[in-house]
């Protein structure tokens, strides 16, 4: 039987959308889908890679990277795939992009492509640095946090967010120097806004120290052993409602064997990871996980990440699941750049993590 070019043209086209509708992780962000401008794992192949751990499905996290020095967009892709891939849970990992390029780049405080996933989301992951958003992009985190969802905020989101002084923003409030909310974001809903480098930055590094008050706290279920090369926070005016998890004990040194230092800086020691709740103007209540931890390097730490993944677990309302035998290894290989300033990797789109990705 004899067809018109157009309609055999039109038949392959369907076959192709068809073909493609049967592949289950092909996902906006995949290298096949490269216009997008952020990264989305499924949880397809959950029950393959860790038996019986797809307590996650049905829930949607997304996690905003975008700061200059602690390489968040190295960390927290690895974090969404752990979590897609081996507890279920759909994730979006969204980065500071060039809106010329393309390009990741932490030093772009004006663009985070891909905020308006917010609106499905159950949990946001956030580890930001002094962005200042366009009103279009910010107002899907507004609207995220006055509707009273949960927050797990890593190192510098205490001051996530800073807007020039003349600014005209409807969101300049979120500001970590706003007069209209003290403190901005930090202090008005995480606890705490940017104080200062409680230890010496570059030479000191961090233990955590379980607060005895709170050791049996479900999300320090079978945290033991956490240290990172990042320097603890000075933390001044957490507010009562705070519940101080871990403090930071400063070590002399940039090894996990370095000794406390002999210094004031530990006595008494900074609060390191705490929980909370915000109430928002509304009456709703969002529950608040903050850690001053956060640069990809902590995350070599399992106890970390064992941390912030029973974190999710509680945040996410699936606080039963947790156990201390969550799995938190990275899926592939886990070699993060190091902390400092213009340190990021030059060249790399979304479509790039998510193709290096897509075969681990």
């Amino acid at each position: 039987m004899f067809l018109p070019p157009v309609v055999v043209l039109v038949l392959l086209i369907l076959a192709g959308q068809a073909a493609q509708a049967q592949q289950p992780d092909v996902v906006a962000g995949d290298s096949r889908a490269s216009s997008q401008l952020w990264c989305t794992w499924t949880p397809s192949g959950a029950t393959d890679v860790a038996p019986g751990g797809a307590a996650g499905r049905g829930k949607t996290i997304v996690f905003i990277s975008g700061d200059e020095e602690y390489r968040s967009e190295e960390a927290l892709p690895m974090l969404g795939k752990l979590l897609a891939r081996r507890h279920g849970f759909t994730c979006h990992c969204l980065f500071a992009v060039d809106p010329d390029s393309g390009m990741i780049d932490p030093r772009v405080q004006t663009n985070i492509p891909g905020m308006h996933l917010l609106e499905e989301a159950d949990l946001v992951v956030m580890a930001l640095r002094f962005r200042h958003l366009p009103d279009e992009q910010m107002k899907y985190f507004d609207q995220y946090l006055m509707s009273g969802h949960p927050i797990i905020a890593l190192r510098t989101s205490t001051h996530a967010f800073r807007y020039p002084d003349d600014s005209d923003s409807e969101f300049a409030r979120y500001g970590w120097n706003s007069t209209e909310w003290p403190g901005g974001f930090g202090r008005q809903v995480l606890g705490e806004s940017w104080v200062s480098h409680h230890g010496d930055h570059g030479k000191q590094s961090t233990r955590a120290i379980i607060n005895p008050d709170h050791a049996g706290h479900v999300v320090l279920t079978g945290v033991e052993d956490v240290w990172g090369p990042t320097d603890v926070y000075g933390i001044r005016d957490l507010p009562d409602n705070a519940r101080i998890l871990m403090h930071g004990q400063v070590l002399d040194g940039m090894s996990p064997d370095s000794p406390p230092a002999e210094t004031s800086h530990n006595d008494p020691m900074m609060p390191l990871a705490w929980l909370r709740d915000w109430q928002t103007e509304s009456g709703a209540t969002s529950r608040i996980f903050c850690t001053t931890m956060g640069a990809a390097t902590d995350f070599e730490s399992a106890d970390l990440r064992r941390l912030i993944v029973n974190a999710v677990f509680l945040l996410a309302g699936l606080e039963s699941v947790i156990d201390g035998s969550l799995d938190v290894t990275p899926l592939g290989t886990y070699e993060p750049s190091e902390f400092g300033f213009d340190r990021f990797q030059k060249g790399v789109r979304p479509a790039d993590i998510q193709a290096r990705n897509a075969s681990e």
